[in-house]
């Protein structure tokens, strides 16, 4: 089927952009927490820092099979992109379908979570003239956020990728201080007893550990606006899991060093422990600070990819073509005011626990579907030109594989209705498809 005229991306990113997108894209909020919870379920120092090489090590097994399919089909979408060209259209609609629902859900939640955040930096009396409640005065704010990241990336494709490599910056520099401030201060006396951990506990904690790495793939939803692909792509998701897994190492090695271990499982925000040590009774405040600043790089990513995913899935008739109109600046600016719109209603309905265990239901599904195509892939098309090779093929794949069936064989079993309800959510695109053939007078996929 001919593609439908959408307008140009620009091909002008490199891989200064692919690496603030991968380390945009996958450092949140999240390592500022998650560290107490991964001790909590581990016994000793040297577990904790173990586990997070582990999650590493996957995400780099991840990275490197998922390259492949990058350099060999460098096409602005995303997931669907492999999953069309392995497994046909109707594949390709309902991972597409579910990789922005998956966004809109995440893009949400972040949003929320700044509100909050930033609540706890206002002046006390700045408000004090508009008697709002917190969760009122949360949405305002997360709204504003959403609104002008949405604005930014109006703009086109250079404002956008501009503010993306300035924010990961800020936040892998402000990160990093804290990681120094911490080696500064004494040690913290360690008991490291040679304990093995119940296979539960490690399970648990490698979830959470994996969980934190998710994101990496950021820089596949821009493939042909790098302006070489097959070469920049790989270095992206390779360097950005790197460049990720260092910090990562470097931050829980950092709060093992000022506080024991103990003390670091029992708190929900270690990291806000360390700062406290550092600068006393503000480090509160200064943690708040670093989380917004890597929270605001998180939105900011989200909002450029998921119009891409759109985009995709419009240029090619799954989804009315609409969706897939380019502006003069490369922004696919029809696309983004429907992922800033829904993101913002979710905003407004105020509750996510069930959305976000949805959306962590889709984010495990969609690498599956990305190293299912890489197999499929090299067995019927043997042929296809791959600048990029999955190191040692086919190895990681198939870890990689296994991992991702685990942890969705483990929510099934836990939470059988949750998978349930996520499967019918990324049926609901189904209509649309349809009714995009219908308006172009084929027949449905």
């Amino acid at each position: 089927m001919a593609e439908h005229s959408t307008g140009r991306l620009l091909d002008i990113l490199g891989v200064g952009f692919g690496l603030a997108g991968a380390v945009g894209g996958t450092i949140g909020a999240g390592i500022l927490r998650t560290p107490g919870l991964v001790a909590a379920q581990l016994p000793t120092p040297d577990l904790v820092l173990a586990a997070w090489l582990a999650g590493g090590v996957y995400a780099l097994l991840g990275a490197v099979c998922i390259a492949e399919l990058a350099a060999a089909l460098p096409r602005t979408g995303g997931w669907t992109v492999y999953a069309e060209r392995a497994f046909g259209r109707r594949a390709g609609l309902l991972v597409g379908w579910a990789d922005w629902l998956a966004h809109c859900i995440g893009l949400a939640w972040v949003a929320t979570t700044v509100g909050d955040y930033g609540q706890a930096l206002l002046p006390g009396d700045l408000l004090s003239p508009f008697p709002l409640s917190p969760r009122l005065t949360g949405q305002g704010i997360a709204l504003l956020v959403i609104g002008l990241f949405t604005l930014i990336q109006l703009r086109g494709l250079r404002a956008g990728s501009t503010s993306q490599e300035w924010l990961s910056l800020a936040k892998a520099a402000a990160l990093l201080a804290l990681v120094t401030g911490c080696f500064l201060l004494p040690a913290a006396p360690q008991e490291n007893r040679q304990v093995l951990p119940e296979v539960t506990a490690a399970m648990v904690a490698l979830q959470a550990v994996i969980t934190t790495y998710d994101g990496w793939a950021s820089p596949v939803y821009f493939a042909e606006e790098f302006s070489r692909p097959e070469r920049d792509l790989p270095r992206s998701l390779i360097g950005g899991v790197l460049a990720v897994s260092a910090l990562y190492l470097l931050i829980n090695a950092a709060l093992l060093h000022v506080l024991p271990l103990p003390q670091l499982a029992a708190s929900p925000l270690p990291a806000a422990l360390a700062a406290r040590a550092l600068v006393g009774p503000a480090g509160g405040a200064v943690i708040t600070a670093v989380a917004l600043l890597a929270l605001l790089g998180l939105i900011n990513t989200v909002v450029m990819a998921a119009p891409r995913i759109l985009f995709g899935l419009g240029r090619t008739g799954l989804l009315p073509p609409l969706v897939a109109t380019v502006n003069p600046g490369g922004t696919p600016s029809t696309a983004l005011l429907l992922t800033s719109g829904t993101g913002a209603v979710l905003v407004l309905t105020g509750s996510f626990e069930r959305l976000l265990g949805l959306g962590a239901v889709l984010y495990v599904a969609l690498p599956l579907a990305g190293i299912a195509s890489l197999v499929v892939l090299r067995w019927q098309e043997p042929e296809l030109h791959r600048p990029f090779r999955c190191w040692a093929y086919p190895l990681p794949p198939l870890l990689v594989g296994a991992v991702s069936v685990a942890f969705l064989v483990g929510m099934a079993v836990n939470d059988p209705l949750l998978c349930a309800t996520a499967a019918m959510l990324v049926a609901l695109g189904w209509p649309l498809s349809v009714l995009a053939r219908r308006q172009d007078g084929e027949a449905p996929v």
